[in-house]
């Protein structure tokens, strides 16, 4: 048999390794008394602010490039818009430069023509360049231009005249509305004065008939005080007498008396002494039955003190015999209490020195909860 070296296979011992260390692990951290009674798992929330932190700085990241790139954008679309205001720029000086150099006007058909309405002189062939084709004007034609031109000189000149005549009418037709105008404006105004003026004179009548009404009023309303004030003296007057001649006054006795069962207020002097006496009588007569009634209340007064010094008397014999009662109840329950705790103590004792002798030791309790699983 040849001895040969094989490689050594340690992943096995580096998978239990690895079992191992995370059975310890979670052990550690189920077995943790701050942990499982705070129910807190710092390790994950450190993770979780770690893993927040880290998404935070990639949104800043994120934010920073997207800024970078809105600047470089801006910046490009700036320079995109530059070159096309250029580029229509150099397309426009291009554009004028080819029409004044290839599309210039005296170079067209109609430059004779343009160039003469325009002030410029005639635009002129010289006749040995020309052809048949290129006649513009024959022999025979237009034979009375002259005359023609000359009756359009005077057409011309009668339609000036006309104009001028029509232009003079119109400025004389305003100039006389605007006299009109003038004229009615000027009655207006004189018009708007003398109204003005009748106004005043209007207001200023009724102001005066107001002034007389009130006037009118005033007196008016003085005599109808003076009338009301000398009717009020003369009853005045009237009353004084009926009064100094009336039984008020005079302290007759009688007059009191007419009112037909009933005793006029307003005329009585007082009671006679037969009444006073009538009076005097019943009021001793009432005091003495008031002074019978107060000695009567009195002996009652008495009799129910006397009723509730008993009652009271007795009530404290009921509460001196509920008290020993009570002292002697609870004597005999500690003595019952008492008795109760000795026969506990003796029972605890044979619990303890005969029935329970064998004591579980540490190692007992240490038996449960060795795994996390």
């Amino acid at each position: 048999m040849f001895a040969m070296d094989f490689p050594v296979d340690g992943s096995r011992e580096k998978a239990v390794e690895g079992r191992r260390a995370a059975e310890a692990e979670r052990k550690a951290r189920i077995f943790s008394t701050r942990s499982r009674v705070m129910g807190v798992d710092l390790s994950t929330l450190d993770q979780q602010v770690e893993e927040r932190q880290l998404q935070r700085e990639a949104e800043r990241q994120r934010e920073k490039a997207f800024g970078h790139l809105r600047s470089s954008q801006d910046r490009a679309q700036l320079e995109q818009d530059r070159e096309e205001h250029e580029n229509l720029s150099a397309i426009n000086s291009d554009l004028a430069q080819y029409w004044a150099t290839h599309q210039r006007v005296e170079d067209s058909r109609d430059a004779d023509l343009i160039c003469y309405q325009q002030g410029a002189s005639k635009f002129t062939i010289p006749e040995d360049e020309l052809g048949p084709s290129s006649m513009q004007v024959f022999l025979g034609e237009d034979a009375e231009a002259s005359q023609r031109r000359r009756e359009q000189i005077v057409t011309t000149e009668r339609e000036l005249q006309a104009q001028k005549e029509d232009a003079e009418t119109r400025r004389t037709k305003e100039r006389r509305i605007e006299d009109l105008v003038m004229k009615t404006l000027v009655h207006q105004d004189l018009r708007a004065v003398e109204l003005e003026a009748q106004e005043e004179e209007c207001r200023r009548a009724v102001r005066m008939a107001l002034s007389n009404y009130n006037h009118a009023l005033a007196a008016e309303r003085t005599e109808t005080l003076r009338e009301q004030h000398r009717k009020d003296e003369g009853q005045s007057l009237a009353e004084m007498g009926h009064m100094v001649t009336s039984d008020i006054l005079t302290e007759c006795p009688e007059a009191a008396e007419r009112g037909q069962g009933r005793v006029l207020t307003d005329r009585w002097r007082g009671m006679t002494p037969q009444q006073l006496s009538a009076i005097y009588r019943e009021r001793e007569e009432q005091r003495l039955r008031r002074q019978k009634q107060q000695e009567t209340e009195r002996a009652r007064e008495a009799a129910w003190d006397l009723e509730q010094m008993s009652l009271a008397r007795r009530g404290e014999e009921v509460e001196r015999k509920e008290r020993e009662l009570q002292r002697d109840r609870k004597i005999e329950l500690d003595q019952y209490n008492m008795r109760l705790a000795r026969e506990q103590q003796a029972h605890q004792e044979y619990l303890d020195k005969k029935l329970y002798t064998n004591k579980p030791s540490g190692d007992y309790f240490n038996q449960f909860n060795t795994t996390s699983r």
